[in-house]
């Protein structure tokens, strides 16, 4: 295993000793098998005598444990002073076992994993932590994906999920953006054995800008179109100096492109009849203009889910409309997670 690989820190994230659980030999639906797999976590408070104040969150697509950091804290929506908040690394993020750090699996020799990969894996730290039933399972982006698949997987296994701008089966637009995103990286001369620099330039332009932004939100950034260049160029530089490995990115969009809950062993083989199988009171927030993951996603998944509450965000920002970018964003969210965690317990 390479040495553990933590991004800078940033302003509004929130620090906490990192944990590893070790699982060996672990086995994918494919068949395949990552090995000396290691998972990355960090908890924010401490559980309480019966262990039902623990809420799992769950990180987006390249994003880590630090996600949703912006509603944690004290007298926000993930309080710590009340739950126990576990925040996971996903498989191939750089932090959890990752084909950028794996010894044995290096780059592509890493086996391909699914969505469904990364939430056995997570319901195997929720078992080491003594944990039988979570209050809530939470994720924005491909964390939100994740929720949803974690409520039709283990149905019995929680109480609420909070799904921020997500889906439950990959749409083809999202699916042509990340083969525009995998495309920048693998044209990089670097690629696939070496460091990939050049390809952030592209990649910036497709996922930080095209499909997280919106027009209406970039105007609001930045008036001048002639600057926009360089943001573009400072923000590539910012992805190299973040350590981000392309191979892991990669490996994480053919994880998302591939994911349909309607797929889910035991389930009848269509996306209703997967999502009615969700026992957990849900509330899905989205975003009109969303370019990555499109609205209409949300809606459906919505719509099928027999217990859901189902928030659009008043934002510009699109898929961004579920991070810290915006305080007004940022404050909405936080009401809305507050409203729907309130009550008896």
């Amino acid at each position: 295993m390479i040495e553990f690989r933590h991004p800078p820190m940033q302003p509004n994230w929130v620090d906490r000793p990192h944990e590893m659980l070790e699982l060996g030999e672990f086995g994918l639906e494919s068949g395949e098998v990552i090995r000396d797999c290691r998972l990355s976590y960090v908890v924010h408070g401490r559980p309480n005598a019966d262990r039902s104040n623990v809420i799992l969150v769950l990180s987006a697509i390249g994003s880590t444990h630090h996600r949703l950091d912006v509603w944690i804290g004290p007298g926000k929506a993930l309080d710590p002073n009340r739950d126990c908040i576990v925040a996971v690394d996903a498989i191939g993020n750089g932090l959890t076992t990752s084909p950028s750090t794996s010894s044995s699996q290096p780059g592509l020799a890493f086996p391909r994993f699914t969505i469904r990969d990364m939430v056995e894996s997570q319901r195997r730290l929720v078992e080491h932590l003594g944990v039988r039933r979570l209050y809530a399972v939470a994720g924005a982006s491909m964390g939100g994906m994740q929720a949803l698949q974690w409520g039709v997987s283990h149905p019995d296994m929680m109480d609420r999920i909070v799904a921020m701008v997500p889906m439950a089966r990959t749409t083809a637009w999202s699916v042509a953006v990340n083969v525009a995103s995998r495309g920048a990286l693998m044209a990089d001369p670097a690629w696939p054995d070496g460091e990939v620099t050049r390809g952030w330039d592209g990649w910036v332009a497709v996922m930080q800008v095209l499909a997280a932004r919106t027009p209406a939100a970039l105007a609001a950034e930045n008036t001048d179109p002639a600057g926009m260049p360089a943001m573009l160029a400072e923000r590539a530089q910012a992805m190299r100096d973040s350590g981000a490995q392309a191979v892991d990115w990669v490996y994480q969009t053919y994880a998302y492109d591939a994911h349909d809950v309607a797929t889910t062993p035991g389930c009848d083989g269509t996306l209703a009849g997967a999502l009615a199988r969700i026992r957990a009171r849900t509330l899905i927030l989205a975003a009109d203009n969303d370019l990555y993951n499109p609205i209409a996603a949300a809606r459906e998944a919505a719509a099928a889910i027999p217990d859901c509450r189902y928030v659009e965000i008043p934002s510009p920002e699109g898929h961004m409309a579920a991070s810290f970018r915006r305080p007004r964003d940022v404050a909405f969210i936080d009401r809305a997670m507050q409203e729907f965690f309130a009550g008896p317990r």
